[in-house]
């Protein structure tokens, strides 16, 4: 069975499907392996536009492969287990477009983790999230790093010490999830999300996004600085002036390809 399925439509917009639903989508190596390799591989393609990361079965991933990690218990192993899954979460934040988590069913431990790391996210109202390894001795502390970065320090702090599943309307309002949405509306939600970024100048948002991640950790001089920059080498890219003159003379932008 292929364990990470990729389409491509003619927009650009590349949708990859987790797909182990006999194993709720787990993150075994081999599947952190291709999700790793697939994304670094996308974020050296101009041609792609925006990812659409969604899952296979009922749920959309369970997290670590518990099975896998106990065969083979040594520190040594546990490290470069987590330095893997790190360097796969951290090749979503690279990719130049954004990327959309496409949630349905459960998604805990690592598997929340990698909705907290997803650019945005839509969520099945019947979707329910935890961080939920302190309920089997283990404290998710690597996906902690990334849902405290996604909701309120509190609210992550309890999600990580009681391993409690939340709602996904609760989801949404702590800020993990941008929509929530019926069974029904599912697609055409991620549909109307995708067709906003990709009506964008492609050039824009990937300086847009470099930049979001690199002002949020610095001190607020450092992060305008680096803001201003990035607005001024933006505007002078020429979907920037011609989006910016299309306004003046009060007309849709003529926006080619090439500048897209």
């Amino acid at each position: 069975m292929t364990l990470l399925l990729q389409d491509r439509d003619d927009r650009g917009v590349v949708t990859l499907t987790l797909n182990r639903p006999q194993a709720f989508n787990a993150l075994s190596e081999a599947m952190l392996t291709a999700l790793g390799d697939t994304m670094d591989a996308l974020s050296r393609d101009d041609t792609v536009r925006a990812v659409v990361l969604g899952a296979s079965g009922k749920a959309f991933c369970a997290g670590h492969d518990l099975k896998e990690m106990r065969a083979e218990p040594s520190t040594e192993y546990y490290e470069r287990l987590f330095s893997q899954c790190t360097a796969m979460m951290l090749s979503i934040q690279r990719l130049p477009v954004p990327v959309i988590a496409r949630v349905q069913g459960i998604a805990t431990a690592a598997g929340c983790q990698l909705v907290a790391m997803c650019d945005l996210a839509v969520a099945s109202d019947d979707a329910r999230f935890a961080v939920s390894g302190v309920n089997v001795g283990l404290f998710c502390a690597t996906p902690g790093v990334a849902l405290s970065r996604n909701v309120p320090r509190k609210a992550a702090f309890e999600m990580l010490v009681t391993g409690e599943f939340i709602s996904a309307e609760q989801a949404r309002v702590l800020g993990l999830v941008n929509r929530v949405v019926p069974d029904d509306a599912f697609d055409a939600e991620v549909e109307t999300v995708v067709a906003s970024i990709v009506a964008k100048p492609r050039v824009a948002i990937a300086m847009g996004k470099a930049l979001f991640y690199r002002q949020i950790d610095v001190g607020i001089e450092s992060a305008y600085a680096d803001a201003g920059a990035t607005m001024a080498c933006n505007m002078m890219d020429p979907s920037a002036l011609e989006g910016v003159q299309a306004f003046i003379d009060k007309r849709p932008p003529s926006w080619s390809e090439e500048r897209a």
